[in-house]
């Protein structure tokens, strides 16, 4: 019995992070495809993580609304649905798309971030197959350009082992450029390819076919630049994602609010060194340099807590809040992100280590919360993981302060009037001039710097 169908358009959904839009990456879906409730339909890129968006209608695609890689605002509409579709031909045409899905394992990796509660029904992301989109067009942007030739940055034999691919977009971005997964260099965390690492591949590419005489080269092919325009003499222009814009007004507004201030001092980590060293066992390496570390900003934040709080400039008033959630600098698939340790001053140093890896290892996936991402309330800033020695950071707008520690290297340091090697570090601390001087900043400095120095004794005091 077919019953009479009825359009649904729905409207982009608040994604629940104070956003205004989203970047549609990929569509799940095409025209004509039969859609159940909850079944995810489009990928869309926030500021802050990539997205499954869910159907809250069962029924026929009628009108995909944006095309991919265009920029929606919030409330405007993103696809349109037929419902009341006839029950078994919807449920035929389902059956036959997951019989003929084949995808390999890096196209079945979920984005890691799942959009639930549309419809009725919850379906985990590590399990769901995609339909297959073959025959579908696509509106994104495209160049000629010279074939891309895979070869210069083969890092291992096409097809052997699993490749790890974490973004939906560095999965497209190789697939439109020709690209094999497995034969680019991954440089992410635990071995994941990035989408900079496309990019630095698509680009070795070309530069590798440009000395090849006209004559020789292969039939040009439509090769598509993404976010790049290339134009004459080599320029390029890339448009800011959702992330960086974001990224952008939040630094833009630091730097235009706060009169900001540094200070930075040379520390000797020596014993800090031996106490890591003489913790570890076989069985267990103990607890991280960093964790040690953020126990004694934790504790200096104590004992100096204006520098935990926020300004009121509408009524002239630091806030200081009851709690304090360290935030910490990670290096994400989208960028630089400060995800927060919640309530890190109620831990010790062991609770300290389990909570930053486990922070760490998902921003890096972008699978931090909204919670994590905007509850901050002071950021601890290890740009020596860079093998740099120091900076003059931006203070992450609301808080009012950020410390940032430097490569620990061997470097001649004089004890008791012999020089001798020392594991040094240099750290440096930005903090809001409105809400304290230097000499609270010096205070808070020395107090972190001289836990360091003698982390025996300042463990005994905490």
């Amino acid at each position: 019995m077919t019953t009479t169908a009825t359009e649904q358009t729905f409207l982009l959904p608040d994604l629940g992070e104070g956003l205004t839009e989203a970047s549609v990456v990929q569509w799940l879906v095409a025209e004509g495809d039969v859609v159940t409730v909850d079944q995810p339909v489009v990928e869309v890129e926030t500021a802050k993580s990539v997205v499954e968006v869910p159907s809250p209608y069962a029924g026929r695609v009628g009108v995909l609304h944006a095309a991919e890689g265009e920029l929606v605002e919030v409330g405007r509409p993103l696809i349109t649905i037929a419902v009341g579709v006839e029950a078994a031909g919807a449920a035929a045409v389902l059956a036959a798309g997951v019989a003929a899905e084949t995808y390999r394992e890096e196209e079945r990796a979920g984005s890691g971030n799942v959009l639930i509660g549309y419809g009725t029904s919850a379906h985990p992301g590590s399990g769901r197959r995609r339909r297959p989109r073959a025959g579908r067009s696509t509106a994104a942007p495209a160049v000629v350009a010279p074939a891309v030739a895979a070869a210069p940055v083969v890092a291992a034999p096409s097809g052997v082992g699993p490749v790890k691919v974490i973004s939906p977009i560095v999965r497209r971005l190789a697939r439109e450029a020709g690209l094999d997964l497995h034969a680019i260099a991954p440089t992410g965390s635990g071995g994941v390819v990035t989408r900079s690492d496309v990019w630095t591949a698509i680009e070795r590419a070309r530069q590798a076919s440009s000395p090849v005489p006209a004559k020789a080269q292969a039939p040009a092919a439509v090769v598509p630049t993404a976010p790049a325009a290339v134009a004459a003499h080599g320029e390029r222009r890339i448009p800011l994602s959702g992330f960086q814009k974001t990224a952008a007004k939040v630094l833009s507004r630091s730097r235009a609010e706060i009169p900001e201030a540094t200070v930075w001092v040379d520390v000797d980590a020596t014993a800090l060194w031996s106490l890591r060293e003489a913790a570890r066992t076989p069985d267990d390496p103990g607890p991280g340099l960093l964790a040690y570390v953020a126990r004694f900003v934790v504790a200096g934040l104590k004992e100096y807590p204006v520098l935990n709080s926020r300004l009121d400039v509408e009524r002239d008033e630091i806030v200081m809040p009851g709690v304090i959630n360290l935030g910490v600098a990670v290096q994400g698939q989208h960028g630089l992100v400060v995800p927060a340790v919640l309530d890190a001053g109620s831990m010790i140093t062991t609770e300290l280590d389990v909570a930053l890896r486990d922070l760490v290892a998902r921003a890096r996936t972008g699978k931090a919360t909204t919670e994590e991402l905007t509850a901050g309330t002071f950021t601890l800033n290890n740009y020596g993981g860079f093998r740099v020695d120091g900076s003059a950071a931006i203070i992450n707008h609301p808080q009012v302060a950020m410390l940032g520690l430097g490569r620990i290297i061997d470097r001649p340091w004089v004890v008791d009037g012999e020089i001798v090697p020392r594991k040094i570090t240099q750290m440096s601390f930005v903090f809001d001039h409105r809400v304290c001087d230097g000499g609270t900043a010096a205070g808070f400095m020395r107090s972190v710097a001289d836990a360091i120095e003698n982390p025996a004794a300042a463990i005994v005091r905490l």
